[in-house]
């Protein structure tokens, strides 16, 4: 197997078949932990779920928590919170198995970026220290952002004749996604690691000033495309920025998407000059990424299933 690749399959099995101390960094947009439940979640589910908006002026779509979870909404009773918080727990061992092999596959001093909820971030993140990883920042990416769904307060006032929730709501408008920042350990320090990896320093400097963990100025409203089936497509600007800021210039350099999804990412890295490897569990996904890619040149060398006895050597 060579770099450049897109592999078809879970990635706790393929990231084990990674020769260790070979990547140089990881950028993994994950299912988010309301979309964990057990429940169909596939390019088939999120085309259905679109096909029943077509002509509805509300144009109301929720792509991203699958019916039936009981979390976008329910009686707040005690099976409620248990299944809750099993949920939470089971999401951060699941982390935790896919956070064991991508620790071995990683060079020392390499980066891991990590998108999540502003709810569950943190589980993501204490997934990652258990695996070995140390946490070394949480960025901000700051985008446009809807009125929140949830109880509004004035409907008491509707339904009760209360004013004296007025104004008060049960959550507040998101603007920021959460992208965690973690780090395999160096070799004892930055310049022997820099020597023997190549990796360890974020490229935090630029035309434009000292780079700050919040990021401004990337708008999550791209243009609409009706190929592009997946349901949370990041913008290639974003992730474009994100590639540069861990990962040195060079095709030496592969950059590591276990939950590669459509292949923005991987998009990212090529068009920067850096070597990607993405790994996809489904399988219209792996052939949505292999046609973006093929529109450029060096396109994807292949698009297949590794089997789990092989190492994949770049």
């Amino acid at each position: 197997m060579v770099a450049n690749s897109i592999i078809q399959g879970d990635c706790r099995q393929i990231l084990g078949t990674v020769r260790p101390d070979s990547i140089s960094a990881c950028i993994a947009d994950p299912p988010y932990n309301y979309e964990f439940i057990g429940r169909k979640w596939n390019a088939e589910e999120i085309r259905r779920r679109c096909d029943r908006i077509k002509g509805d002026e509300s144009k109301t779509l929720v792509k991203n928590i699958p019916y039936g979870s009981g979390l976008a909404g329910g009686v707040r009773n005690a099976n409620w919170y248990k299944r809750n918080r099993e949920n939470i727990v089971d999401y951060g061992e699941w982390c935790f198995q896919w956070a064991q092999p991508l620790y071995t596959c990683l060079k020392r001093g390499a980066f891991v970026l990590v998108f999540n909820s502003t709810r569950t971030v943190a589980h993501v993140q204490i997934a990652l220290e258990r695996a070995g990883f140390y946490a070394r920042d949480m960025l901000a990416w700051r985008r446009h952002s809807g009125i929140p769904k949830g109880f509004n307060g004035n409907q008491m006032k509707e339904r009760e004749a209360d004013h004296s929730w007025e104004g008060w709501h049960s959550c507040l408008r998101n603007e920021w996604e959460a992208i965690c920042v973690l780090q395999k350990p160096l070799i004892n320090n930055y310049p022997e690691t820099l020597k023997k990896t190549g990796v360890g320093l974020m490229h935090a400097e630029n035309g434009e000033g000292f780079a700050s963990n919040i990021i401004e100025g990337i708008s999550n409203r791209g243009k609409t495309n009706d190929e592009n089936t997946h349901c949370t497509v990041k913008p290639l600007d974003l992730m474009k920025r994100l590639v540069e800021l861990v990962t040195p210039p060079g095709r030496e350099h592969i950059v590591l998407d276990p939950f590669a999804g459509s292949g923005t990412t991987l998009l990212a890295a090529h068009e920067l000059g850096r070597s990607y490897l993405g790994i996809e569990l489904v399988d219209e996904y792996c052939e949505i990424a292999r046609r973006r890619l093929s529109g450029v040149s060096d396109r994807p060398r292949q698009t297949t299933s590794a089997k789990p006895t092989e190492k994949l050597l770049f």
